[in-house]
């Protein structure tokens, strides 16, 4: 009643055949024959995503739906091998490491964000994936930053961050015709001032 009170609206009430507009109560049995049909279509298409349904009396729930990520399962096994992680993951509870914390996924987090190991072809991997998928295309270090950091964390992350930005030919590209433009603009100024 809230909600509604702030629209300006007049609430009719339209008698028996006067009422021309057909309500889902009002279909004929034929009508819902054919989305039983339809029901029964997108059953089988949901039984064929092998996902689990239950289907009781005028419900049908899908109560299994699992998706994996091979990244986490790569990073976990990685977390072994890392001498600083081991370190950290040997002090947790202490007051020098009470930032990090191992997550129900068996992964060590620092500030609720995945640590990531000091394997380059898993760090690589990230830096691809934040700078030039389809998603990012080259949003420069701030932004690939800013984006990176809200998830992941290792030692060292920004350095690694500016390194790769820095080393990325499309970027040197787009910088340099900037460079240029700016340079251009502060010549044609400084000869309009002579």
């Amino acid at each position: 009643m809230e909600y509604l009170k702030d629209y300006d609206f007049e609430l009719l009430y339209q008698p028996g055949k006067a009422n021309v507009v057909a309500d889902a109560l009002s279909r004929r049995r034929v009508h819902v024959s054919a989305m039983m049909i339809k029901e029964l279509e997108m059953i089988e298409q949901l039984r064929d995503m092998n996902l689990g349904l239950d289907m009781g009396a005028g419900q049908i729930r899908c109560s299994m739906l699992r998706i994996t990520n091979e990244f986490l399962d790569e990073v976990r096994v990685e977390h072994g091998n890392d001498q600083e992680l081991q370190q950290i993951m040997g002090e947790l509870g202490t007051k020098k490491r009470k930032y990090f914390r191992m997550g129900r996924d068996g992964i060590l987090q620092f500030r609720e964000r995945v640590c990531i190991p000091s394997s380059r072809v898993l760090r690589k991997m990230l830096l691809d994936e934040g700078h030039k998928s389809r998603l990012s295309i080259h949003p420069g270090m701030t932004k690939m930053y800013k984006d990176l950091k809200a998830t992941f964390w290792w030692t060292g992350m920004k350095t690694d961050m500016a390194d790769y930005v820095a080393s990325c030919l499309i970027c040197q590209k787009v910088k340099i015709e900037h460079l240029c433009d700016d340079f251009i603009k502060l010549t044609l100024s400084a000869c309009v001032w002579r």
